[in-house]
């Protein structure tokens, strides 16, 4: 493990952090910059003119592209290089995410085989499982993971799937539907899930070409149409007992550890989507005349395009944030043998909550930017002409894919409590002290502001922000402590309340970081952004201790409350107009 100082996973919350403890995309190296701009050539050059072929899911288009997608390395990033593969860094892999973000539903072909298909026999399959399966993975034999089934979406244990070991004990006879499959019309390898003996939930590696295996009919879908969706079925599937992916019994760590490297993935491919859709919609605002003038001079499509830009920075700031939190863990981790790769899922199991929040915050950012990119085109982008339309509808199933939000948003602050009560986190003794430190607080005390937009500025509001944070999580464990797992509506209200703090510290560390100049592009982002993020950790929070704070009560701990959110307005039109400007000067997310 690094001998550098880092925050362990969800201590964000607990203690303020520190810009010289984090990483930014101001820190990729010259190595990751190239390796971003070969992916980012890829898609426009080769994708892109090709994307009317690839919704159609032309015979062999999509399987030429991920062929010369290997030839440039780009399905090998995670792969160890004994075996064939390149062993690149978790930021490396997650820029090659980003920028395939570009390619509509090619993107989601290329993730699932980069991701969930290929690290599972990564960091879980033996030697001659790696030997055997992971250089094709490398060169373009597509791969597929196979989890839900028709009964069973979020609650992956409740398969029914089965695998049964015949007398002679070599081999196990497989039986069941997996459903909603991505690569299904393609792979040759399937990750699949089933329970040994009915009971035991255990990974096996299938072939497409084993006897019983057999694929539906491909599923009509609302986006993401280029790529292959549809059932596996498995019919007295004879897998031999070599094929059997880690231990029998344990098959939900695979699904479970794998899924955070999906989380932070996807946290990253909707970055790509969101950038291309505000690209969109700033050149069409810059060639569209109305009243005689272009859209990109108009007050609203303006603050549009600044908020659009805003939301983008802070997810782009708590991805590689989270990302880069992982690499410092994971440094050191050399080799493929079984001790590093136990070592790299703790890793990447220590950010667990950090992985839930990129899935679930950059996903909506995602929403947002394309459904604001559409009403920017106006009629234009409800047509199929214009390539908005298809962003908009590709975006929708990222709130889904990896875990639904809903199911990450019970996460988020369930898994605090638990590392808490673990011993991993001292939670329980930081919401005391503040506990404390509330019942010592004179409401009339007003503490000096420094000059707004400026660090210390920032600093003051954010100690605020986080105090609010825990103390509306510290009223609501206090109320529901025994039975809070079941108080799913509050368990909502603080998962944002614990994204909305973690996006906003991880943009203001990444301004700390880079020095930016109070009128770079990067401050008005934030400070566009943060007002209204204030704004919303407030109405949270109120609306959790107006649940969980008895009446006789509810005035004295709003009086604190609303004092750690308090916030002078300030000219946020005049910040929009002037990121409006940048962004429309670069026609885009402004590069490097």
């Amino acid at each position: 493990m690094s001998d550098k100082k880092y925050q362990k996973g969800g201590e964000f919350l607990l203690a303020a952090g520190n810009a010289d403890e984090i990483f930014t995309p101001e820190d990729f190296t010259s190595e990751q910059r190239m390796i971003a701009k070969t992916t980012e050539d890829f898609v426009r050059q080769e994708v892109w003119p090709k994307i009317d072929k690839i919704e159609a899911q032309e015979e062999g288009v999509t399987l030429d592209l991920m062929s010369q997608a290997a030839e440039l390395g780009l399905l090998m990033a995670d792969i160890p290089q004994e075996y064939a593969g390149m062993g690149l860094d978790k930021t490396s892999s997650a820029l090659i995410t980003e920028k395939m973000g570009m390619a509509g539903s090619f993107s989601v072909t290329h993730a699932a085989h980069t991701g969930i298909a290929t690290l599972p026999i990564v960091f879980y399959g033996n030697q001659a499982q790696k030997e055997k399966y992971l250089p094709g993975l490398a060169e373009g034999e597509i791969g597929a993971y196979c989890l839900t089934e028709p009964g069973s979406g979020s609650d992956a244990l409740a398969a029914k799937a089965t695998a049964f070991l015949s007398e002679d004990g070599k081999k196990y006879l497989l039986n069941g539907t997996k459903q909603f499959i991505t690569n299904a019309k393609w792979a040759k390898t399937f990750i699949v899930f089933a329970k040994v003996a009915g009971k035991d939930f255990t990974a096996f590696i299938v072939e497409r070409d084993m006897l019983g295996v057999s694929i539906a009919p491909e599923e009509l879908k609302l986006g993401i149409k280029g790529s292959s969706t549809a059932a596996l079925i498995l019919e007295d599937v004879s897998v031999p007992v070599e094929n059997l992916l880690g231990e029998i019994g344990k098959g939900h760590l695979i699904a479970f550890n794998i899924l955070n490297i999906g989380r932070y993935k996807l946290g990253a491919g909707v970055l790509g989507a969101a950038k291309l859709a505000l690209e969109y919609a700033v050149k069409y605002a810059l060639e569209r005349k109305q009243f005689k003038k272009s859209l990109s001079e108009f007050g609203l499509i303006r603050k549009k395009i600044a908020e659009m830009t805003s939301r983008i920075f802070v997810a782009e700031s708590l991805v590689y944030r989270t990302v880069g939190l992982i690499d410092i863990i994971l440094e050191g981790v050399k080799g493929s043998s079984g001790e590093s790769s136990e070592r790299v899922l703790k890793g990447i199991e220590e950010y667990a909550i950090e992985c839930s929040i990129a899935k679930v915050y950059a996903s909506e950012v995602a929403d947002y930017v394309v459904d604001e990119s559409l009403q920017i085109f106006g009629g234009y982008g409800y047509s199929q002409e214009y390539p908005v339309e298809r962003l908009y509808r590709d975006a929708r199933i990222n709130r889904i894919f990896e875990g639904t939000s809903e199911i990450n948003r019970l996460l988020i602050p369930g898994m605090l409590l638990c590392r808490s009560l673990q011993g991993d986190l001292p939670l329980m003794r930081v919401l005391e002290n503040l506990k404390n430190e509330v019942a010592d607080t004179s409401a009339g005390d007003e503490a000096p502001e420094s000059g707004v937009g400026e660090f210390a500025w920032y600093r003051e509001k954010l100690e605020g922000a986080r105090k609010a944070v825990l103390m509306a999580a510290g009223l609501a464990v206090e109320k529901h402590f025994k039975d809070i797992a079941e108080r799913q509506e509050l368990l909502a209200l603080l998962a944002d309340m614990i994204m909305e703090y973690y996006a906003i510290e991880s943009a203001l560390l990444r301004l700390e970081r880079g020095s930016f100049a109070a009128s770079s592009w990067q401050s008005q982002a934030l400070l566009n952004y943060f007002p209204a993020a204030m704004g919303r950790l407030r109405s949270w929070g109120r609306e959790v201790l107006g649940s969980v704070v008895s009446s006789p009560q509810l005035a004295g701990k709003l009086v604190v409350f609303e004092k750690f959110c308090r916030l002078t307005p300030f000219d946020t039109i005049s910040v929009r107009d002037l990121l409006a400007e940048k962004i429309i000067s670069d026609e885009g997310y402004p590069r490097g």
